[in-house]
């Protein structure tokens, strides 16, 4: 009977969908969280719009973060202290948050509040936001998130159905996934699975050394541990997650840094 009220008493919680996108790959997950938990929803505004274009907005965004000048927002409506579980969702730009989500972060109070982090991205970037969110507000907890390839949005449903039941934000049950297997050296059909998987991006990931994998009810995912070269110029190891659905082509769904 414990475990049941307590079980409840998390469904009961308010529930906030608080997001910034800029061209609607966000916006489309905000919704469908929204859609799925019953939650509220408000989207944050910058007072002077970005334009969408992927250069133009680079180009703003290195100026404001250079600069620390940090981009207006319209006022929420909705009240933060209304709320105990605040999803929290961004386009991941610089490896963090989008610049309109710094200046939300640091003009609202959250502390006490549960945050889940939600984001949409080229490659990766929900560990390092998720980091950063710890950094910027110490008050807050901020637990374990969502994130997807703006290129796969239309899996997010799905996804999110699986991520939201086990972690108790809606009704349901779902059987985990099995663990990965040990990590062993990429046969030459596993490197031309990752190829298929990761060419199509517009940057080089670099050169897969070994894999882990599991077989799931949708299929197979892989686990590569991958050589590249960072910023810098220096050799660095990421871990790239492939996935092939049963009778669907290689994917990949995240780049982990």
């Amino acid at each position: 009977m414990a475990m049941m009220t307590c079980v409840a008493s998390a469904f009961a919680q308010k529930k906030l969908v608080l997001y910034y996108s800029e061209v609607g790959s966000t916006k489309a997950v905000a919704e469908e969280i929204q859609k799925q938990t019953g939650a509220d929803i408000e989207a944050i505004e910058a007072v002077e719009p970005y334009s969408g274009d992927f250069q133009a907005t680079i180009q703003r965004g290195n100026k404001e973060r250079e600069s620390g000048q940090w981009p207006a927002i319209k006022a929420i409506k909705k009240n933060i202290k209304d709320y105990d579980v605040i999803f929290l969702g961004y386009p991941i730009w610089f490896g963090t948050y989008a610049n309109p989500m710094v200046t939300l972060v640091k003009q609202q109070d959250f502390a006490g509040k549960t945050i889940v982090p939600f984001c949409t991205f080229g490659s990766g970037g929900l560990n390092t936001s998720s980091e950063n969110l710890k950094k910027a507000l110490p008050k807050a907890k901020i637990v374990q998130g969502y994130g997807v390839r703006t290129a796969r949005v239309t899996k997010a449903a799905k996804e999110l159905d699986r991520f939201l039941k086990e972690n108790g934000y809606k009704p349901g049950k779902v059987k985990s996934l099995p663990a990965y297997s040990a990590q062993k050296p990429v046969t030459d059909a596993e490197k031309a699975l990752f190829d298929a998987a990761c060419s199509s991006y517009q940057f080089p990931l670099g050169t897969p050394q070994t894999v882990g994998k599991r077989e799931t009810p949708d299929g197979t995912d892989y686990k590569f541990s991958v050589k590249s070269r960072g910023m810098n110029g220096e050799e660095a190891t990421s871990t790239i997650y492939v996935t092939v659905e049963k009778g669907g082509k290689p994917e990949f769904t995240e780049v982990v840094r």
